[in-house]
C-alpha cells in the first residue's frame, strides 16, 4: 500500500537545511574570489600571459599593486602609533595600550612601541581595581607582568633605550617589589647616560633595599655633586641619612 503524507523527523530536516545553506555558501564563495580575480586581472590589463613578455610584464603589474599594499599598510601602522600618543598624552592609558598593540602588529620590531606598551599597562595596573571585592589582584598583577614585557621587549630591540632601561627599573623597585633586578638595568643605564639623576634615586634605593650601603651612599653624593635643584639636594641628603644609618645599625 502506498504510503501518504509521509513526515520525516525535524531534526533531519533541519540537518539537510544547514548542508545546503552552507553548499550554497561555499559555492557563491568560490565565485565570489572568481570574480575578484578576474576583476583585478581586467583592472591590472593581465588575462593569461604566456610569452616571456606578457609574463615579465604580469610580473611588474602585481608588483606595483603588492607596493601599493605595503604602502597603505605602513601608513595605517604609523597612524595607530599617532594615535596612540595622542591618547597617552590626555592620560586615557587603556585605550592607549589598545592602540599601541595594534601598532605593534604593523611595526613588531619598534623599541619604541614597546616602551609605550609598558607605561600605558604600568598606569592600568594602577587602575586596575577589585571592583568585584573578590580580594584578587590578579588583574593587577597582569598588567605589572605586561609593563615588564613590553620594557624588556624594548630593551632587546634597542639596548641603550634610556626610556625603557629607567621604566622596568622603576617597575621592579615600586612595583613589583623587586629591587634586585632593577640593579643591572639601572647600572647599564648609567654606564652611558652618566648625569641621569633620576636613574640614580632610583638605583640607590636598590642598593639601600639590598643593603649595599656603600654604593646607595656614593650614588647619593653623586646626585649632590652633579644636581642644581635644591628640591634633589634635600631628597638626596635626608635618604643619604637614612641610609648611613641603617650601616650604623648594622
Amino acid at each position: 500500500m502506498r504510503q501518504i503524507g509521509k513526515t520525516y523527523p525535524l531534526k533531519s530536516v533541519f540537518i539537510t537545511g544547514i548542508l545546503v545553506f552552507l553548499a550554497v555558501m561555499f559555492t557563491g564563495c568560490i565565485q565570489s574570489n572568481r570574480s575578484v580575480i578576474r576583476m583585478q586581472k581586467l583592472e591590472e590589463g593581465v588575462q593569461n600571459p604566456t610569452s616571456v613578455e606578457e609574463l615579465q610584464q604580469a610580473i611588474k603589474k602585481y608588483q606595483g599593486r603588492v607596493a601599493d599594499i605595503q604602502l597603505a599598510q605602513s601608513q595605517i601602522g604609523i597612524w595607530y602609533k599617532i594615535l596612540g600618543t595622542r591618547y597617552l598624552d590626555n592620560k586615557m592609558y587603556g585605550e592607549a595600550l589598545k592602540t599601541f598593540q595594534k601598532a605593534v602588529e604593523y611595526y613588531p620590531a619598534n623599541s619604541n612601541l614597546y616602551y609605550y606598551i609598558g607605561v600605558c599597562a604600568g598606569y592600568m595596573a594602577n587602575s586596575a581595581l577589585d571592583f568585584d571585592a573578590t580580594g584578587s589582584s590578579e588583574k593587577r598583577y597582569n598588567y605589572l607582568k605586561l609593563s615588564e614585557s613590553g620594557y624588556k621587549r624594548a630593551i632587546e630591540l634597542d639596548p641603550k633605550s634610556s626610556r625603557a632601561l629607567y621604566g622596568l627599573g622603576v617597575l621592579y623597585v615600586f612595583e613589583l617589589d623587586q629591587s634586585e633586578k632593577a640593579i643591572p638595568y639601572l647600572e647599564k643605564l648609567l654606564g652611558f647616560d652618566t648625569k641621569h639623576t633620576d636613574a640614580m634615586f632610583v638605583l640607590a634605593r636598590a642598593y639601600y633595599e639590598n643593603h649595599e650601603f656603600d654604593k646607595a651612599v656614593a650614588l647619593y653624593d653623586k646626585i649632590l655633586s652633579l644636581t642644581t635643584s635644591e628640591e634633589k639636594k634635600a631628597e638626596a641628603e635626608a635618604n643619604k641619612k637614612i641610609v648611613l644609618d641603617a650601616s650604623y645599625a648594622k
